[in-house]
């Protein structure tokens, strides 16, 4: 059996935001973001794919959620698919949006079906780590796991399909700066997923090169 989210009211997480932000840009040198235009969220849901690298990538997809995408469409609320385990440990993540999955277990089918599930209501967000492991932020290819496949196409509705490759450099700085590169990758209508893990990784290596000062590799 799974553990299914209870997130709490978007207000209280407005409140929390307060203290999130101003924490966050004080870690930080600078911020550069590619903005791109997202769907009517009273007709989409929004599948929100990013590259799973450290500690930072929960705060940093609540901050996109909170101060990006929601300044471009009201939204219902953010959830977010997590290891059981962490969850049994963490109780409060739950309300954070957080719903488990046990990889391994018969259970994992229940929780793919159960983020098809969450994605038929427009508004809301689902952040989803597709290669399922930490990595380093700068590994030139994303290995795809094949519950993105189970969860689009088990959506019943419509779907905007989003990748951020999310990066952070020091260069001059104390700080590291930190590089959000939206991709708008469709929507589940038109969905096909190896031509989406050829599209996510041409990207992913045109940001790395795109942020970066580094010699030309051959």
């Amino acid at each position: 059996m799974i553990i299914k989210a209870k997130p709490l009211p978007r207000s209280v997480f407005r409140f929390l935001g307060f203290f999130l932000l101003p924490m966050l840009r004080r870690r930080f040198n600078k911020e550069f973001i590619n903005h791109i235009e997202l769907k009517p969220s009273n007709a989409y849901s929004y599948l929100l794919m990013c590259n799973h690298f450290g500690f930072w990538d929960g705060l940093f997809a609540q901050y996109l959620f909170h101060y990006v995408l929601s300044k471009q469409q009201p939204l219902r609320a953010m959830y977010v698919m997590s290891v059981k385990k962490q969850m049994e440990k963490k109780w409060w993540l739950r309300y954070t949006g957080s719903f488990s999955v046990d990889p391994g277990k018969r259970s994992v089918k229940e929780s793919l079906e159960y983020a098809a599930e969450l994605l038929n209501t427009p508004g809301n967000v689902l952040l989803y780590y597709p290669q399922g492991n930490l990595e380093s932020a700068y590994v030139r290819q994303i290995v795809f796991q094949e519950g993105v496949y189970e969860i689009v196409t088990g959506i019943k509705g419509d779907c905007q399909l989003l990748w951020c490759t999310i990066l952070t450099e020091y260069f001059e700085s104390l700080r590291p700066s930190v590089y959000f590169n939206f991709l708008d990758c469709g929507t589940n209508r038109e969905f096909n997923f190896e031509a989406l893990k050829k599209q996510v990784n041409g990207f992913h290596n045109q940001s790395i090169k795109a942020n970066f000062r580094f010699t030309e590799e051959p």
